[in-house]
């Protein structure tokens, strides 16, 4: 199973998206000045990092969908 390298792509994806995730709540549970700094570019990173991987998840069920 972890020998598809695609799947290890979108598995780093995801963590990607998870970590931008948990600093964005980290930094609001915080507040203060960071949150004030730093918040909307956090999300905008984490939107980003959703929807590569979303593309990424997409294209890896329709690349193994094929019987490949």
């Amino acid at each position: 199973m972890f020998e598809d390298p695609l799947l290890i792509v979108v598995i780093a994806a995801c963590l990607l998206v998870v970590v931008i995730l948990m600093l964005g709540l980290g930094g609001f549970a915080r507040g203060g000045d960071f949150n004030r700094k730093h918040a909307n570019r956090l999300m905008r990173y984490r939107i980003g990092a959703q929807a590569v991987a979303i593309g990424l998840i997409l294209f890896y069920v329709l690349w193994r969908g094929t019987g490949n």
